[in-house]
């Protein structure tokens, strides 16, 4: 595995890459890679880095694993390859976007549309086996991520960070409050969705808001 990412980042995350847990997690993920089928491909691990470049992050969106399903993840959280069924955590992100804004239901499930205005869109944990959920937690990708969060904490101001679900909830504790923005709700899963935890949040239209009221232009949902 290559650690091909975009130069903005790398001032940034060059220390994390030099350290024992990730050169231990490269050569694990070269392994699964070779023995196993894995998701997304390789060249796209770091699509959520390259595709929204550091000093333009304005709203960081956490999800936790990629999808395991054939031609689904694309290193975006909730993102999926163009013309591939919408999963439904994604069909119910879009349907709280129609209600919150008075959009119609988008064709396209990926996401990168929203990625190149500065929405980065970060699992957790980059890499999966197919079919084998969660296959790659607690290998290291959890710290770097970890990393990532802190660095966007600590050295730009004013971003808005969408924590749904008690999984991304828990990495408040890595954002410094004084200087963002942090919006909570339940997972956009139908679990959690059908229980009232995520419908009506309106965090879409509230983010907007936010960024115009810091002058920022609003993100195009």
């Amino acid at each position: 595995m290559n650690v091909e990412i975009h130069q903005s980042w790398k001032p940034y995350l060059e220390t994390e890459f030099n350290k024992l847990y990730f050169k231990e997690l490269v050569e694990f993920i070269k392994a699964e890679y070779s023995n196993h089928t894995c998701f997304p491909s390789g060249k796209k691990i770091f699509n959520a880095f390259n595709h929204c470049h550091f000093n333009d992050v304005k709203v960081v969106i956490i999800g936790q694993d990629p999808y395991h399903g054939p031609g689904q993840a694309n290193g975006l959280c909730f993102s999926v390859e163009e013309g591939i069924n919408h999963p439904p955590s994604l069909i119910n992100i879009f349907k709280e976007i129609e209600k919150d804004l008075g959009l119609s239901y988008p064709k396209s499930g990926d996401l990168l549309r929203w990625s190149s205005q500065g929405v980065l869109l970060l699992n957790a944990t980059l890499t999966v086996r197919a079919n084998n959920a969660g296959s790659h937690q607690k290998k290291g990708w959890e710290t770097f991520t970890d990393a990532v969060i802190k660095k966007v904490s600590n050295e730009r101001k004013d971003v808005i960070f969408l924590l749904w679900g008690g999984f991304a909830k828990k990495k408040a504790k890595l954002i410094d409050k004084s200087k963002h923005h942090i919006l909570t709700s339940g997972h956009p899963s139908p679990l959690s969705a059908n229980r009232g935890y995520w419908f009506g949040n309106k965090h879409f239209s509230k983010t907007n808001e936010l960024l115009e009221s810091l002058n920022a232009t609003p993100i195009k949902w």
